[in-house]
């Protein structure tokens, strides 16, 4: 299992140096309103297919771009139990617009379980990893999630689909956030929230329109961090319809649940 870490690690910093490289030289195109690609997304993910499916060719590869047959939005109906799930680039608006905040993600699912997954922020050259019953690393160094357990002395983080609008569900559930923890960041990667929960530099992070690459690895370093991940609904996440709410703890997530996770049920 380590080896399959170390290429998901390998990956991850693969693309992100691309991302670096293409940085200021890059066209923008729409792939939907408000939904923004670049071609440091399409080479970035171009070079993480070769890297991983070089050392696993019988493997599945399920990626955010969909680039000349590499990286489709659904697994092969052959697929095999492996399945490599990959963000070339989470944080896309922050990288356009010249600011840190974007990263790479790169996850491995055996048969719909998340057991392997690494997250680069090329900015700042940390790449946080994780291997399932193993534990979550940043630049080799052990992270476990916060002691925080009360949402009035937390730093929490919320993502919002791009067209949200003031009445929507999002924002009420963000409201009753504010007015009841330290401050909330909607910071614009959904694989670096999870990240800082696990490194404990957040304390929760909730988020209820996502795709499976926005959280595949994350997810997986959250747990191993010792934090807990799971549906608004406190349920086990659907990679599938992509919903979540990480916290540092038991506590504090069932704190979070109650204040956010009964608006998002029925959904």
């Amino acid at each position: 299992m380590q080896e399959i870490t170390a290429v998901c690690e390998k990956a991850a910093r693969i693309g992100g140096q691309i991302l670096l490289d293409w940085r200021g030289r890059f066209r923008v195109r729409e792939k939907g309103p408000a939904d923004l690609v670049t071609e440091a997304d399409l080479a970035a993910q171009r070079a993480i297919s070769s890297c991983v499916l070089e050392a696993f060719p019988d493997h599945s590869f399920l990626g955010e771009e969909d680039t000349s047959g590499v990286g489709d939005r659904t697994p092969p109906e052959n697929s095999s139990s492996f399945c490599w799930i990959v963000d070339p680039l989470d944080g896309t608006t922050n990288y356009v617009h010249g600011l840190k905040g974007y990263c790479t993600s790169v996850a491995l699912q055996k048969n719909e379980q998340i057991v392997a997954g690494a997250v680069y922020d090329p900015e700042a050259d940390e790449c946080y990893t994780a291997t399932a019953g193993q534990g979550a690393y940043l630049n080799g160094e052990r992270i476990v999630t916060s002691d925080a357990t009360s949402l009035i002395d937390s730093l929490t983080a919320a993502s919002f689909p791009p067209q949200v609008t003031q009445d929507s569900e999002d924002v009420v559930a963000f409201l009753a956030v504010l007015n009841r923890c330290r401050a909330v960041r909607r910071l614009g990667s959904a694989a670096l929230n999870l990240s800082y929960v696990a490194a404990g530099r957040l304390d929760a992070y909730w988020a209820m329109r996502l795709w499976p690459w926005d959280m595949a690895a994350g997810m997986l370093l959250v747990q191993e961090a010792g934090g807990v991940i799971t549906s608004p609904d406190g349920g086990d996440i659907d990679l599938e319809r992509p919903r979540l709410v990480a916290a540092a703890g038991p506590r504090l997530h069932q704190e979070l649940l109650g204040v956010i996770g009964k608006d998002h049920d029925q959904r």
